[in-house]
């Protein structure tokens, strides 16, 4: 809880909610009769609506981005480190988008909203969504703030694959694409990873198929463990080695199985304390997102071709100790724009931290970030 707002914060804001009352196709073959989406806005647009910044979220964030929603509010939004007065992406210059993706927990239409059909919660019955999806409803809400075309779209990780897949969609709509920690599809592992995660949700007692609200119950165990194993996946050895290393909760071994180590302390806090504010159904949808995500594959598995036609300009980053999107996998990115001969900036930020290292205010990070969108920010001033 903060004892008063930072002087560099959005300060306390509220979510809005777009109500969108027309069909939506989804790239599955399903549609769905129309959607709600929560979203945050900062800053103001201007009088030229050429200052916008749509800010994509990854896989466990949402539409609260930046600042908080009350004083009493422990933490504030997830990447409140980049969003603010005199930050990189500064909202005395722009005008900030950070909606909750189709899919989501946290007021966007997802498996916990009522299924019109059954008046029953859609749970496993919600359809797979894609990255394109997503995008598509994105489009339709910079249609409704009257937002043309964006002056940059932003995001880490799965915020990337967004960011990388509005070039390809919608050439004329941006003229930046920021993509921070990406990659341009998963790899077996990392598609591994997420199975295990599946696999622990849909293998709790607690589970039912996904109906579990029909249960007044959640998969608790299940998703506990598949946000254990995630979380590890985001950081790095050295990081963890460096926050915990053999630590000993009590000080001695006590030979048995409960929490000894400092590590399983932590990582049973994080499992436990993200069951009460994330859906499992929501977790599962949005790891099958990631496994769908591949631009190339309707272009011969040619990224470059998927790249040819898009128009906007392109600031890439990546951080050494990302070992689940390593940078070799931003540099396949940078590649494929340069073959294209796309405008592309590329920044492989020297860091620890793991895959959050996106999340963190790492001085050479913000700098290059900073650069780059005091850059996006001159265009608009123009």
């Amino acid at each position: 809880m903060p004892e008063t707002i930072p002087a560099d914060s959005v300060g306390l804001v509220t979510p809005q909610k777009l109500v969108y009352d027309a069909p939506i196709d989804l790239d599955c073959g399903r549609s769905l009769p129309g959607f709600e989406m929560v979203y945050e806005t900062y800053g103001q647009l201007n009088a030229q609506k050429n200052n916008a910044i749509l800010i994509c979220h990854a896989l466990s964030g949402d539409h609260h981005a930046a600042g908080y929603h009350s004083m009493e509010e422990r933490k504030p939004g997830w990447w409140d480190t980049c969003i603010g007065p005199g930050k990189p992406i500064d909202t005395n210059r722009f005008f900030v988008v950070a909606p909750n993706n189709l899919g989501g927990c946290k007021g966007t239409t997802g498996p916990m909203s009522t299924n019109p059909d059954t008046g029953k919660a859609y749970g496993p019955d919600f359809p797979i969504v894609t990255v394109s999806d997503w995008v598509r409803s994105q489009a339709l809400l910079a249609d409704h703030l009257g937002i043309e075309q964006w002056a940059a779209v932003a995001g880490g990780s799965l915020g990337g694959m967004q960011a990388l897949q509005w070039a390809i969609d919608y050439p004329d709509r941006l003229r930046h694409s920021i993509v921070i920690a990406g990659a341009p599809k998963l790899s077996a592992q990392n598609i591994g990873f997420n199975e295990i995660a599946r696999q622990a949700i849909m293998s709790d007692p607690d589970f039912h198929e996904g109906r579990y609200y029909d249960y007044n119950t959640i998969p608790r165990r299940g998703l506990m463990i598949a946000r254990m194993l995630g979380h590890i996946t985001y950081l790095s050895d050295l990081s963890m080695r460096a926050k915990f290393g053999r630590e000993l909760r009590e000080g001695t071994i006590n030979f048995g199985f409960d929490v000894e180590f400092q590590v399983e302390s932590y990582l049973r806090y994080q499992g436990k304390s993200f069951v009460e504010k994330f859906d499992a159904n929501t977790y599962l949808l949005m790891t099958k997102v990631l496994d769908y995500f591949d631009p190339a594959k309707d272009y011969d598995d040619d990224l470059a071709a998927a790249l040819a036609n898009s128009k906007a300009e392109f600031f890439v980053a990546s951080f050494t100790g990302d070992w689940r999107f390593a940078p070799e996998r931003s540099r396949e990115i940078v590649k494929a724009l340069v073959k294209e001969r796309k405008n592309v900036s590329y920044s492989e930020i020297k860091a620890h931290h793991g895959h959050d290292a996106f999340l963190m205010p790492i001085d050479d990070y913000m700098a290059a970030l900073r650069t780059y969108m005091n850059r996006v920010g001159q265009e608009s001033d123009q």
